[in-house]
């Protein structure tokens, strides 16, 4: 390999540094785009539950009306032992009320909207438990979509013997113990999860989707509410007493919709950048082999 006189060493070396500037001055651009989207994602779900997405339509049932038909429901549930009656949560406080929703909207407690249970982790040493085909999750299993299925799956005797809970399609599920703390999924199908992921039920009355953002935008409370502990975690009761806007049925579909298109577009926007930051590694590589290549 020929070796280039010193003055040309010299000269292809400022240009190398040159380019190098130029390869790190498009590289900041592009990680402020990437964070300029992530701070767009987090002010789009701060919007949508403080009723500031979509426009309110006065003709929609008021939440008012909501839950008076969820308390209906819960009862009716109760008493055909389709669910579990669970301990009054406690009213909600002038303290936790964080800032002000729209007419038609009320405040109310997680626990309030749906039917939420944990997991469990059948016995390990026990092979009649596993290999069956009913999908058990686990919280690395939860990735912000729906979930059609398992890497793991278990049997009926299992389901009957293990105290498991049995989610059923359109349940949402948060994950509860780890690094994981906040990451949810939706179900497609029937499933279970171990003791690291709590599942909703939401009533009649509540949008699976509008649950999901709404949780979504409280990934991080969760996370800080779990921080502190050799593991960090939170608790079906954490997840239940934490209080939430509540809108009109309707509004919350309204909502939903809108944040799934915005959402979208940011999916757009990051795929964009990805491509840019592979279009910026492969001109440095030709601009470098060019300067070294020339004669």
């Amino acid at each position: 390999m020929p070796l280039p006189g010193i003055s040309e060493q010299k000269e292809i070396l400022k240009k190398h540094n040159k380019f190098k500037v130029y390869h790190r001055e498009i590289s900041n651009i592009i990680n402020d785009s990437e964070d300029y989207i992530n701070k767009l994602r987090k002010s789009i779900l701060q919007e949508a539950v403080q009723g500031k997405l979509v426009p309110q339509d006065p003709n929609d049932e008021p939440a008012s009306v909501l839950l008076e038909k969820i308390k209906e429901e819960k009862e009716r549930l109760i008493k055909e032992g389709k669910i579990k009656k669970e301990k009054p949560l406690p009213p909600i406080t002038e303290v936790e009320i964080s800032h002000e929703i729209p007419k038609g909207w009320e405040w109310v407690r997680l626990g309030d909207i749906g039917d939420w249970g944990a997991g469990a982790t059948p016995p390990r040493n026990d092979p009649r438990y596993y290999n069956g085909e009913i999908l058990w999750l686990k919280t690395g299993e939860l990735n912000d979509g729906y979930i059609d299925d398992s890497e793991e799956k278990i049997t009926e005797l299992a389901l009957k013997e293990c105290s498991l809970r049995l989610n059923k399609p359109g349940d949402v599920l948060i994950a509860m113990y780890g690094a994981t703390i906040g990451k949810l999924g939706i179900l497609n199908v029937e499933a279970t999860t171990n003791q690291a992921c709590c599942g909703c039920t939401p009533f009649s009355q509540v949008y699976n989707r509008y649950l999901f953002y709404l949780l979504l935008s409280l990934r991080r409370k969760f996370k800080e509410q779990g921080a502190g502990g050799a593991q960090p975690n939170i608790s079906k009761q954490k997840i239940i007493n934490t209080v939430v806007p509540l809108p009109p049925l309707n509004e919350q579909k309204r909502i939903a919709q809108k944040v799934d298109q915005l959402m979208e577009l940011c999916d757009e926007l990051e795929k964009n950048i990805e491509q840019s930051k592979q279009d910026s590694e492969l001109l440095m590589q030709s601009v470098l082999q060019e300067a070294f290549n020339e004669d």
